[in-house]
This record gives C-alpha cells, structure tokens and sequence, in this order.
C-alpha cells in the first residue's frame, strides 16, 4: 500500500512553447498537471511509493493522465473514470513575462467527486495524505469529500497534508478562508504562499502562529525568491531559496510541498526540511512544466552537494 496518498483532481496541460499570445501561437504541448497529481510524481521520484486518488474522465485525455501518472510510478488503483470530461487548462506567457491560465474544467469527472469516491481502506498503512484547496473549490461535492477523506486519514493514523492553494477563479476569498478555518482542526502539516497569506489580516510569523493555533502542528509559508518560513510545534525555522534561472514558476508550491513532506518522511530536522522544499522548488522552475523538474533522490542530493559547495 502506498506511504504517501494525494487526492485531488489531475489535469491535462496545453502549454505554448513560446512567449505570446495564444492566438499566435502555432502549436501547443500536450502535458499533464495537477496540484496533488505534481506532488505524487514528485515523491515517487524521490523513491517513495506514492499513490494518486480521485475521478478521470472515460475519454483521451483521461487515459492520457492515467498512463502519465503509472509511467512515473505513482499507485493509481483508486483512480475512477466517468463519462465525464478529464480538465484541461491551457497556459500562455505574455509578452512582458506575466502568465495567463485558461481553464476548461466545469463539469469534468474531478468537480463530481463525492465522499466514498475510493474505498477508505486503500489508506491503511499510509503515513502522509495531502490535498490542496482547490479540490474542495470545484463543487459543493468535492468539498465534502475532502472532509470525508480528511477524516478517513485521520482515524488511520495518517498525518493530514493541505497546500492551500487558492485560486480566485474558483471560488472567492471569503468562502476559501471559511472552508480552510473550518477544517483546520483536522489537518497536521499547512502549507501556503505568499499569494494564499493575503486571505488572512496578519502576515508572516504572526499568521503562522494564529494559523497553528487552529490546530496544524506544522504551518509552511512558501515565499518564493525568499525562501521559506515554518513554524514547527511552536518553533520558528526558516531557509533561503537557492538562486537559479527561472524558466517556468507553475508547479514549484507543489515541488516544496514534495520536498518538506519527503523530509519529513526520512526523518529530517525542520531546517533540512525546509531547504530540500526549496530545492525542489529551484529545480522546478528551472524547466517548463508542472512537474518535469522534479528530481531523483541522486539528483537532489548532487545539487544539495553543489549548493553546499557554492555557498562555502
């Protein structure tokens, strides 16, 4: 059974290869992401045996994901399929270097998702189970199955992972900040950006703390160019993020949370933990793609090394 599970919806990606707008654009890549999808592939990379939940489309694109998802090790014997659409978004660079998301995800098989949608049992033996906010934000439906699989994880013992990933196309600020308060008592390990803090009033340690207060033994702020912050069982903790070119910013959320939760699972002080997040998340933005930087664990520790190196 797997160690890590990571429920939640997976997505196809058209990516433009190119900077500019999508009508000049001749072509597009066909990828695949998703927030919990990206995080499961980036643990089984780092060896770990990590299993991916939630509700496909009976089409292409669907079996497109599936087969993308085995081909990187990830469990997937929970997987539904609907006749229903797989989601699919599409990501162009504008000129001047903002990106722009275009989603087609209403009504897809994830928005459907319900409690009960995998047998609860798959979870026995499982020591990490994540999911991020944008699950509980495609539907009234998915939002109490996330509850439900929270609850599930937790009376197996599993520690509760939850990025919170906001995302103001699905739903607003206010109704986010209600659903993450709410269950709040049931996660263990918080993980939010900078973008996510600006749901609360307070900022930094402050919001750490008032967050933590709430129940999470770990609260992770994620600050990009800035390194991270963590507070751990009441103490602050915090490292720099490792300077590399910047190719492609989506996705680097999910390869911190990856690399916090895979030092967590070896047995890492918070510091360490810390700095392997931010590693992944420098190696991510380092290529285009969700989830194509995500490193083996020989190529996390090489470029630890050579950090270590450099900094001396």
């Amino acid at each position: 059974m797997p160690e890590v599970v990571a429920a939640g919806e997976a997505m196809v990606l058209l990516l433009a290869p190119q900077p500019g707008y999508l009508r000049h654009q001749a072509w597009l890549e066909l990828r695949v992401g998703g927030a919990e999808a990206n995080l499961a592939i980036a643990l089984a990379r780092l060896g770990f045996k990590a299993g991916f939940v939630g509700w496909l489309g009976q089409d292409e694109l669907g079996e497109l994901v599936l087969q993308r998802l085995r081909a990187e090790g990830v469990e997937v014997s929970q997987v539904r399929r609907l006749e229903a659409p797989t989601g699919l978004y599409i990501r162009e660079r504008l000129p001047g270097g903002r990106g722009r998301v275009h989603y087609r995800r209403s009504g897809s098989a994830a928005a459907q998702m319900i409690p009960g949608a995998f047998d609860p049992d798959y979870l026995e033996g499982c020591r990490v189970f994540h999911l991020s906010g944008i699950t509980p934000a495609l539907s009234s439906g998915a939002a109490a199955f996330a509850r439900w699989a929270m609850a599930e994880a937790r009376r197996r013992g599993a520690l509760v992972s939850l990025d919170v990933n906001y995302r103001s196309k699905l739903w607003g600020p206010g109704p986010a900040r209600a659903w993450l308060e709410e269950v709040l008592p049931q996660v263990d390990c918080l993980f939010l950006s900078q973008e996510d803090a600006r749901l609360w009033e307070a900022s930094g340690l402050e919001l750490l703390r008032a967050l933590a207060a709430r129940g999470p033994g770990h609260v992770v702020l994620k600050q990009g160019r800035l390194g991270a912050l963590a507070l751990v069982e009441g103490c602050c903790f915090e490292s720099p993020a490792f300077p590399v070119e910047e190719v492609d910013p989506v996705g680097a959320g999910d390869a911190f949370s990856a690399g916090y939760l895979a030092g967590l699972l070896w047995g890492k002080p918070p510091a360490e933990r810390l700095r392997i997040g931010n590693a992944l998340g420098a190696l991510a933005v380092s290529v285009p793609g969700d989830y194509e930087g995500a490193p083996s664990a020989s190529e996390l520790a090489d470029f630890l090394q050579q950090q270590t190196f450099v900094e001396r």
